[in-house]
């Protein structure tokens, strides 16, 4: 695997990355087979793995345009990389969201059974305009102004106007009220070292101006990078579909020791609507899955969630953290989204490595 480049830092914006708490989440975990991400979001978890490891690795999400861009990173990360690097453009990015909901959503429910089915150049849209897109709404259905009316057509949101989707300009130039690209923290997309799109404006082509034949090549830092992680990614094994599709038996205890790490979306203190694909109820599932599944002795499992959210036995161990930067704590109102980073909480189940220094009264 290419270690020259680091495969760690995430390649777009996502709600609840957990890459800053990951070197938490292995310590708990422990020397495992087995590995399985039901809900993968950026794979900040599995890239943040030790490494090299025999282990057995399979991630997994509901939203097949994740799945898609995982898979064509695996597959064909330089046309990916190709596909993704683009400037920073309102226009583009209004026209690409409505293309990909539409015609790129067909043709991903078309490629997706394959076990190798995967199209680059719609995964390269999709990764630049996470990156270029303000907040939660990319590629789902009712959002950049379009919806589906009592026909099944699309058409305009009523009565919005221009209240669509614009690229990120800070409060410069914000004008009319609708969306657009980001371009704030000088713009770092998907190239970036630190959390949006790219210096100067260059969309995903951060590290790099244009170096191809009269200025259209695409980046080599961002192919170079593409590259490294589709080495990492050589024998992991990606799926499409429900969670529980991964949690069965002969995908988790059949290889031994099972590392599992259960992140899906938060049941409280947010706002519905930040995934594309989006439940503000499967988590108490997910919940019920663990308790169901927590004295499995092959099995460590992490569950995600905000404080309360979930009432778990004594047994299981709480790891108390706090979410910075990025999307971190969206919810209705800024307060609210202040408060909720710092509600962070991961339970480990009781067959989870327990790394703390015992207090005074446990050495006794």
């Amino acid at each position: 695997m290419n270690t020259a480049i680091d495969i760690t830092q995430p390649i777009y914006p996502w709600f609840g990355s957990k890459r800053r708490v990951a070197d938490v989440i292995w310590r708990a975990f422990g020397d495992v087979a087995n590995f399985v991400d039901p809900f993968m979001g950026t794979v900040s978890v599995l890239l943040t793995a030790p490494w090299p490891a025999k282990r057995t690795e399979t991630v997994n999400d509901l939203d097949g345009f994740i799945v898609n861009a995982w898979r064509s990173i695996k597959y064909s990360p330089d046309e990916t990389a190709a596909a993704a690097d683009w400037i920073v453009s309102e226009h583009d990015l209004t026209a690409r969201h409505y293309w990909l909901v539409t015609e790129g959503r067909k043709k991903i429910a078309t490629i997706i059974n394959d076990p190798k089915g995967h199209d680059p150049e719609i995964a390269g849209w999709w990764l630049w305009g996470q990156s270029c897109w303000i907040g939660s709404g990319w590629c789902a259905d009712n959002a950049g102004g379009w919806a589906l009316d009592d026909n099944k057509q699309w058409v305009r949101n009523a009565g919005q106007g221009v209240n669509r989707k614009r690229p990120h300009l800070r409060n410069a130039g914000q004008g009319v009220n609708r969306k657009r690209p980001h371009l704030s923290n000088a713009g770092q997309g998907v190239n970036r070292q630190h959390p949006h799109l790219s210096d100067a404006g260059r969309g995903v082509n951060r590290k790099l101006p244009h170096l191809g034949d009269a200025g259209q090549g695409h980046a080599d830092h961002l192919r170079c990078r593409f590259a490294a992680i589709a080495d990492r990614l050589r024998y992991v094994r990606i799926c499409c579909g429900d969670w529980r599709r991964v949690l069965g038996p002969s995908v988790t205890e059949t290889h031994g020791t099972t590392a599992i790490i259960l992140d899906p979306p938060y049941s409280s203190d947010r706002s519905d609507g930040c995934y594309a694909v989006d439940s503000m109820d499967v988590a108490h599932d997910v919940r019920e899955w663990a308790l169901e599944n927590g004295y499995n002795q092959k099995l460590k499992i992490a569950l995600c969630g905000h404080e309360g959210e979930h009432d778990m036995p004594d047994s299981w161990r709480v790891h108390n953290w706090s979410a910075t930067g990025g999307y971190s704590g969206q919810s209705t109102n800024d307060t609210q989204g202040k408060k909720n980073k710092h509600l962070e909480r991961i339970w480990f189940s009781p067959h989870c490595v327990d790394d703390r220094l015992p207090t005074q009264c446990e050495l006794f």
